[in-house]
């Protein structure tokens, strides 16, 4: 039995070979440096996971899409450093330190989705302007607690391993990053919610008809968006000594691009793991790349943006849509012309 091959698989896979050897060409050897991949797949997770929050959103359909995940992150960040750093030194008891640290932001996350997922599935409200105005509340509300300056979260072991930290060479954020799209790629394509969520993104009305929780559905994928987001918090603060509001703030644009760089499609029902994870890899080889060729940041974000542009404009382009929409088929008979009649 064949197989049918994904183009869009072998695209990300030629991208991030063709960005590898430019790179290095460039850089005359030094962008495939083991000291300079390492540094790259510690700052990959913390995109990753927004953009995998994107992607569950984007898969429920309905114009589905959550903006608010770097808004959150810094929340889940801020909030945590604030209330864990008052009960606990870092120095004192590290472990417990980040196991409440991390406990904290995942759950400050998960509430967050949740209060998108409500607002989505109860109230009605449109996914792209309910994830919009959160973002300016969660954003509101990081830069209320902290007053503005940024929040020291300390330097517990724990937690720096966890994001500076190497395991036979490879940083352990990136595994867990690893770990983490494994199970979500298990989750969409073996358990009844990767089922259902699909169905929904697909086909809305057969999903109704089937009788799935749809609003149920909805509260769940956005809360493991921001359950993603909340992991994201936690290694944008095991990577840097404080944690601010307006950290990544770029980062919104980014995990969109990789989103739909990997193939997800806005208007619902499809999305693969192994894309998203090329996509992230390519946009990060290219990042590390424009910094070797010392471009600015700015620049950057501007070829971010053509990039999105470009690739939405290209998932829309099809045969069928070149054709003319009042074209009558063309059929071709199969029966002799009738035999012509004789004047009487």
């Amino acid at each position: 039995m064949k197989t049918k091959q994904d183009p869009q698989l072998l695209f990300l896979v030629g991208i991030n070979l063709l960005v590898l050897l430019a790179g290095s060409v460039l850089s005359r050897g030094a962008f495939i440096d083991p000291y300079n991949l390492q540094s790259m797949a510690s700052q990959l997770p913390e995109l990753g996971l927004l953009a995998a929050g994107v992607m569950l959103a984007m898969c429920a359909g309905n114009g589905g899409i959550d903006l608010s995940g770097i808004a959150l992150a810094n929340l889940s960040g801020v909030l945590s450093a604030l209330l864990v750093g008052r009960w606990l030194s870092a120095d004192e008891a590290p472990l417990l330190f980040t196991l409440a640290f991390a406990s904290v932001a995942l759950a400050v996350g998960l509430a967050g989705g949740l209060v998108n997922g409500l607002l989505i599935a109860r109230l009605g409200l449109t996914p792209i302007l309910c994830t919009l105005g959160t973002q300016l509340l969660f954003t509101g509300l990081a830069v209320v607690l902290s007053g503005g300056p940024s929040v020291r979260v300390g330097s517990a072991e724990p937690l720096m391993e966890l994001g500076n930290g190497l395991f036979l060479g490879v940083p352990w954020s990136f595994l867990l990053f690893c770990a983490v799209l494994l199970a979500i790629g298990a989750a969409l394509r073996f358990s009844p919610f990767g089922v259902r969520l699909f169905l929904m993104g697909t086909n809305p009305q057969a999903a109704r008809y089937a009788g799935f929780p749809q609003a149920r559905l909805l509260i769940t994928t956005y809360g493991l968006s921001g359950l993603l987001a909340g992991l994201a918090g936690v290694l944008i603060a095991s990577r840097n000594v404080n944690v601010k509001w307006d950290y990544g703030q770029s980062y919104l644009l980014i995990a969109i691009l990789i989103t739909v760089m990997a193939g997800v499609k806005p208007e619902g029902g499809h999305g693969r793991v192994i894309n998203l994870f090329l996509s992230t890899t390519a946009l990060q080889l290219l990042s590390s790349m424009l910094n070797f060729a010392d471009l600015s940041n700015f620049f950057r974000d501007c070829a971010w943006g053509l990039l999105l542009l470009l690739f939405l404009a290209v998932g829309r382009v099809s045969l069928r849509s070149l054709m003319p929409r009042n074209a009558a088929p063309i059929t071709v008979s199969m029966q002799p012309p009738p035999a012509p009649k004789r004047p009487s």
